[in-house]
């Protein structure tokens, strides 16, 4: 569900535009919004259900997803719709590192371990497609109901949790509150800086941008100290020590930022440019799913088989490709020739890369951090897609403006010269001109994102030089306790 949610609002977002009236530029924060609170609060989570139980925490974050989705389909404008998406973010930051910590106590180090962590990455993956399909059918009818459908499936799980779920062995501990304030806050600092840059009324010049980075970068340093100073940090500082574990989560930050930007720009470039339906814009993403279980599935064949840097170094090359096929997208480019083939592509590197990097991510974890383990890795997943999306939003943003100004100005040169055109057909070029602008932001984003997976797969090849035999023997000095 959690997974799922995390797209299934992408198809519904031009819609979302035109009912509640956000912007283009604020028109992320409805994806923004979710990730910084759910990647954000992902550590105290974690920490959470290491000291009160992770199916009581599990429990309790699907009541709060549940009834914070209520609120957004019942959204009347865009504060309403943010304040939604918040506490979602904040009832998928208490379940997610629940589910992930006690499915990955079930199962022994090796090939059952392999197997699960493969069917974690892949329905990873095939989650995020079928949110766009479900987003798709529901948006084609309501957009609201991208929303309610979270509740009867939200209320299901709670009631079911305590019944099926068996409650892992609890830690002591205090809370971490100054961390998880000072933490929080330093990355929506960043964020919002990033996103204020994009705006029409910021710039990088802007005192908010510059003042909103400065803040979130000293908030961000604060939390450092506290976490390297505190008995019970909400991010042990040697969970991040670790060079396989530090390396392998930065790589997923990088990773995950390729992929909330592909997401994002793709579902607005189809609907918007193409002019696809919501339905079959969902439809469009459903080859991700496919190719994301064949890379996932091979990925986790080969784990036990093959160190870590040689599957997942080529799977980041093969996403960094795919994602530079979209940066050929033009107006008249058709979904069969030039985008089914990247998508393809991108997913499969995608799930080549996901097993491996979540393999050593959390390999070898204490069982007091485990928690804590699986929340900061997908805590760099999710921080990496905001941080992503924000950066990449400012470069989309410019260079579309750059391309419609330029377009603009020869079309108003036209016109001075004394081309003959109707208002139907200077409002039809106008109309042609957005979206070659915003086609060309989009590739331009494409681009950079492709910059991003390809450092990513660099630092893979280079630095992560772990062998699968020594993650084996990490999981039997410490136990089947994390995945």
């Amino acid at each position: 569900m959690i997974v799922l949610d995390g797209t299934i609002v992408n198809i519904a977002l031009p819609r979302i535009q035109t009912s509640l009236g956000f912007d283009p530029a604020s028109l992320s924060w409805v994806i923004n919004a979710y990730a910084l609170a759910l990647g954000s609060l992902l550590l105290l989570g974690g920490r959470l259900g290491d000291i009160l139980g992770r199916r009581k925490m599990f429990t309790y974050g699907v009541l709060i997803f549940a009834g914070a989705s209520l609120l957004g389909g019942l959204a009347l404008n865009p504060t309403m719709m943010l304040g939604s998406r918040i506490l979602q973010g904040v009832g998928a930051a208490l379940a997610s590192p629940a589910a992930l910590a006690l499915i990955t106590t079930t199962f022994p180090a090796g090939k059952e371990r392999n197997r699960a962590m493969g069917l974690y990455a892949a329905m990873s993956g095939v989650g995020a497609a079928i949110g766009l399909i479900l987003g798709g059918a529901l948006t084609q009818y309501d957009w609201r109901w991208t929303f309610f459908i979270n509740v009867p499936i939200g209320l299901g799980l709670a009631y079911l949790a305590p019944r099926h779920l068996v409650e892992a062995d609890k830690h002591e501990g205090s809370f971490d509150v100054f961390g998880a304030i000072t933490g929080t806050l330093g990355l929506v600092g960043i964020v919002y800086g990033l996103t204020h840059a994009a705006a029409a009324s910021g710039g990088w010049s802007s005192g908010i941008t510059i003042g909103s980075l400065a803040l979130g970068v000293c908030l961000l340093a604060a939390f450092v100290l506290l976490e390297s100073s505190n008995e019970h940090a909400l991010l042990p500082m040697r969970i991040l020590t670790d060079r396989t574990r530090g390396l392998s989560m930065l790589v997923m930050l990088l990773v995950g930022a390729g992929m909330f930007a592909m997401f994002f720009f793709l579902g607005l470039y189809i609907q918007q440019v193409l002019g696809y339906e919501p339905l079959h814009a969902g439809f469009a993403f459903l080859p991700f799913s496919g190719a994301m279980i064949i890379g996932a599935g091979t990925a986790s064949f080969l784990a036990g088989r093959i160190d870590p840097r040689w599957i997942a170094g080529p799977g980041a090359l093969i996403a960094a490709t795919g994602m530079w096929g979209f940066s050929h997208l033009t107006t008249d480019s058709s979904y069969a020739a030039h985008l089914l083939p990247w998508i393809c592509i991108l997913a499969l590197g995608m799930g080549l890369t996901f097993v491996p990097l979540t393999l050593t991510a959390v390999a070898g974890v204490r069982e007091e951090d485990s928690g804590a383990g699986s929340a900061a890795l997908n805590t760099a997943q999710q921080i990496g897609g905001a941080l992503g999306l924000a950066t990449l939003l400012t470069i989309f943003t410019s260079r579309a403006a750059d391309k419609g100004a330029e377009l603009g100005a020869a079309l108003q040169q036209q016109l001075q010269s004394g081309v003959s055109l109707t208002q139907e057909q200077v409002a039809a070029a106008q109309h042609q001109i957005a979206l070659q602008a915003q086609t060309y932001g989009s590739t331009q984003a494409f681009l950079v994102g492709s910059g991003m997976i390809l450092l990513s797969a660099v630092l893979v090849f280079f630095f992560l030089t772990v062998k699968h035999t020594e993650l084996a023997q990490r999981e039997d000095l410490t136990g089947p306790h994390l995945g």
